[in-house]
């Protein structure tokens, strides 16, 4: 925790904001009391980082004080809050006086004015209001990475944004920046596109946006929040950047290097065509002769790619998503391991290779993350039924209470009552319709699969 602490302190921004704050406060005494309770802190972490001693590797560390010596955090600090409390408190008062003497030397950084996100939202007088609640309709996939230094502004015009405009939809804002997939009429999304692209912050182009058939029916409500990750992989964006990531194929050169791997079937030994989707995503669409791995969440992914280095060694790898957010932090993940000759990415991912091949190398169906669950550029099924056996590849909740697994059930099994997920919850299913207990419990399709598969070639 010392070492924490101490660490801390070198990266404070004493050259822009804490300068200007504290100018600008000073004379109500919250900076003030902030720098110092800042300053206590840094001051008692120091005296105690004076008392360590380095044991031998196996032993660790220890603290020596007062003829005493302490082998656990919790009872050095407890010692020197006591002991030496006048002796902080001097380091404390010299270490702030220190810091205020840099601030005030510092030039004034005049404060960004407060932000009226209104100014943000365009104007939609020439639209009229039918216009934007009623009609044809799409449902629009976006994301943009760039640094916000106020996420939760974002997140606020966002939301206000949308309800202007009668979106529904989900989005993501980080420090990293927005991931988003909303829905609602063609006029609507027209409008939302184009203050996306006007936004001095994002700038993006119409092209960035994938677009499909829908509007608000295929959301059930509106949810912006501002989180970690734009795209929960479960690690700290700051370690694996997107800035790291593999280099972009556009459609058409990534239907080349598939058409090559194919086109050398069975001789091909060093390139890898990777589906860094969830399992139930690939089951019912893919591009031919893939390696998809079998886990259920994307933040399962990176601990995939540790378990499966062998497999990736040496090999280039060919990697693809829905819209290309994924491959960003995945292929940076992967890049990360330095073992890979080479890692390429779709960009756009599977929707804009459809919109360019519909009829190309990815057969199946495209799952999406809304009421649709999919949608289609070919007729081809390459999934079956859970129950029959039957070619079959359109979703629907499992009708347990309490469970989220989607399940494929043909609508002949249906009519028979097999709508469950799986036997497990087909029987708990019956047993609540019989009156028994309602238990959230896991079924066969989480509980019996592998969180981490390892795939061997």
């Amino acid at each position: 925790m010392d070492e924490v602490v101490s660490s801390a302190f070198p990266e404070l921004e004493v050259e822009t904001t804490l300068s200007s704050e504290f100018k600008q406060n000073k004379q109500h005494g919250a900076c003030e009391r902030k720098y110092y309770s800042f300053c206590r802190r840094k001051s008692f972490a120091q005296f105690v980082a004076s008392k360590r001693e380095d044991l031998p590797r196996e032993e660790g560390s220890c603290w020596c004080c007062c003829g005493q010596t302490f082998k656990e955090h919790s009872a050095i600090h407890k010692h020197v809050a006591r002991s030496h409390h006048n002796e902080v408190q001097q380091l404390t008062q010299s270490t702030y006086e220190s810091l205020v003497s840099q601030l005030e030397e510092k030039p004034e950084v005049k404060c960004n004015e407060p932000v009226d996100i209104s100014s943000w939202i365009p104007d939609t007088s020439k639209v009229h209001e039918e216009q934007l609640k009623k009609g044809p309709g799409r449902v629009l996939l976006y994301y943009h990475y760039c640094q916000l230094e106020d996420p939760h502004l974002i997140s606020a015009w966002q939301k206000a944004l949308c309800e202007r405009l009668h979106l529904t939809g989900k989005i993501r804002v980080a420090t990293e920046g927005i991931n988003g997939t909303v829905g609602g009429t063609n006029a609507a999304t027209d409008v939302y596109m184009e203050a996306m692209c006007s936004h001095p912050l994002f700038r993006m182009e119409r092209e960035d946006f994938k677009m499909s058939d829908g509007g608000t029916e295929c959301f059930t409500e509106l949810r912006v929040g501002v989180h970690k990750e734009i795209v929960p992989m479960g690690v700290d964006p700051e370690a694996i950047s997107y800035q790291l990531a593999g280099t972009h194929l556009d459609p058409e050169e990534f239907h080349r290097e598939v058409q090559e791997l194919l086109s050398r079937a069975d001789l091909c030994s060093d390139t890898i065509l990777l589906d860094c989707r969830n399992f139930y995503e690939s089951k019912i669409g893919q591009f031919t002769r893939c390696l998809a791995p079998n886990i259920r969440k994307f933040s399962y992914f990176p601990d995939y790619v540790d378990q499966n280095l062998e497999l990736f060694r040496d090999k280039k790898v060919l990697m693809y998503c829905t819209g290309g957010i994924r491959c960003e932090r995945g292929s940076a993940y992967l890049r990360s391991k330095e073992v890979c000759k080479e890692v390429y990415q779709l960009k756009g991912g599977i929707h804009k290779y459809l919109e360019r091949y519909p009829e190309g190398f990815f057969r199946g169906k495209l799952f999406v993350f809304d009421e649709r669950y999919a949608i289609s550029s070919n007729d081809d099924v390459i999934s079956d039924c859970r129950y029959c056996g039957q070619p079959w590849d359109q979703y629907q909740l499992c009708t347990t209470q309490f469970c989220c697994q989607l399940v494929l059930s043909c609508p002949s099994c249906r009519r028979d009552g097999q709508t469950a997920c799986c036997p497990t919850c087909l029987a708990k299913g019956q047993s609540q319709a019989g009156g028994g207990p309602q238990q959230k419990e896991e079924c066969e399709c989480t509980d019996g699969r592998p969180r981490i598969p390892q795939d061997v070639k």
